[in-house]
Parts: C-alpha cells; sequence; structure tokens
C-alpha cells in the first residue's frame, strides 16, 4: 500500500512532466543540442543506462522486463533489442507518447507495451527483471524500500534501481540551483545515504529473500545517480 507521501510525490512528479518539462527532457534524451549543463546530465543518464543494460543478461529472450519510470523509452528499448518482452511505465502521459513515438520508429508498432500510470500497479503483472532508472530519486527512504518489497513480490530474479546518494556535494548543488530554470524546477531530489538504505532494505521482511548484489556511483557534471542491484536469493 503506497503512503501518503509517495502519493504526493507521484502526483507532483506527474504535473511537473506533463505540464512543464517533456520537451526539455525530450530534447535531453534526443540528440538534439543542450546547453553545458544539460549536456553533462544527458552524458551521466547515458553512462547510468549503459551500466543497468549491463547488470542484464545479453539475450534477454523469453524474459519479461518492467522498465518503471521509462520516461522516453530509451532503456526499453534497448531491452527490446535484446528480445525482452518489455512493459514501460511512467507517471507522466506525454512522456510515454514521446517513448511510444521513439520505439515505433526504431522497432516498429506495439513491440513495447507502454502506458501511464503508476509503476507500483499490481495490474502491471509480474516480470523476471525491473529496472528503476532515477525513478525512486524524489522518495525518502522509507518510500523507496515500500516501492522496492512491492515490486519484489512481483519479480522472479533482479531489481536494478537508482537513488541520489546522500553526500554533501549533492545536497550543496541542490540548494543552490536545479538543472531546470526557476519556473522549470522538478520537485526536490531526495539524497539517500546508501548505508542506510541498505539497513533498511535488511530489516524489511518482504525483502528478506533478496540480497544488495552491485553498487556503483555515477557522475557527470551535475548528475550523480548510485545504481544499486537487489537479486533473489
Amino acid at each position: 500500500m503506497q503512503t501518503a507521501t509517495y502519493e504526493a510525490r507521484r502526483e507532483s512528479l506527474t504535473t511537473y512532466f506533463d505540464r512543464t518539462a517533456a520537451d526539455a527532457w525530450e530534447a535531453l534524451t534526443s540528440d538534439a543540442p543542450v546547453g553545458r549543463i544539460r549536456a553533462t546530465v544527458r552524458a551521466g543518464r547515458d553512462r547510468m543506462r549503459d551500466l543497468l543494460l549491463s547488470r542484464l543478461p545479453a539475450d534477454l529472450v523469453g524474459t519479461r522486463l518492467l522498465d518503471a519510470g521509462c520516461g522516453t523509452g530509451a532503456l526499453s528499448i534497448e531491452a527490446a533489442r535484446r528480445g525482452a518482452d518489455v512493459t514501460g511505465v511512467d507517471v507522466s502521459g506525454r512522456m510515454v507518447a514521446i517513448a511510444r513515438r521513439r520505439a515505433t520508429s526504431e522497432l516498429g508498432p506495439e513491440r513495447i507495451a507502454f502506458s501511464s500510470g503508476d509503476m507500483l500497479d499490481p495490474a502491471l503483472g509480474r516480470f523476471d527483471h525491473v529496472v528503476l532508472m532515477d525513478s525512486l530519486i524524489h522518495y525518502d527512504r522509507r518510500d523507496i524500500v515500500g516501492a522496492l518489497a512491492g515490486l519484489a513480490e512481483r519479480t522472479e530474479r533482479s531489481i536494478l534501481f537508482t537513488i541520489a546518494p546522500g553526500t554533501p556535494l549533492l545536497t550543496a548543488m541542490h540548494s543552490v540551483g536545479q538543472l531546470f530554470p526557476r519556473g522549470n524546477r522538478s520537485p526536490a531530489l531526495s539524497p539517500i545515504a546508501p548505508a542506510r538504505l541498505e539497513q533498511t532494505i535488511a530489516s524489511d521482511g518482504v525483502l528478506s529473500g533478496w540480497t544488495l548484489s552491485f553498487s556503483e556511483r555515477i557522475k557527470s557534471g551535475f548528475y550523480t545517480s548510485q545504481a544499486m542491484e537487489l537479486t533473489r536469493q
């Protein structure tokens, strides 16, 4: 069951992307020219996506993968190229429309099941792998663990996710200003200390059958994100 804080933050993200930021993120996730700051974010996100994909099997034929918080669809498209049966979900209908258009252009129609809504919706079904690339970075530690626990009940093999690591530099950067101009700012990140998160995961009963098997940080200018992997024991 989602908490009130999870619901409120999800609603603010939906509003941000649908009303304000979809065009900017469409440009950021393309080859279009962007400014220096956004270029570092683009490079960091590209590196993170490659890292997460490297943790999945090269051959995904016969597996179901949930791209939770799929954004404009880059990770979904690459997983589908490897043969996965991909479901991509995002809070933003506008972002999903971009993802669907790009997937159709690159893979043909209806190769990926895209939808807008809650990434934790049980109606999405069961999966072998779940990937949450920068989908949890706006949530607090307990809501992150609650989300992971909910997904773990419907996942057979691995959950790959990222957090905004609670470093002094990241906290200072986001107290001074965020990526977009003031009127376009996204909901604030929630920097999380990886060690505290690991402790909370270890104490969660639902996740007792899972192991935190991998952790690596990506830094690129204004982009800092930490990849982590839970694998079923």
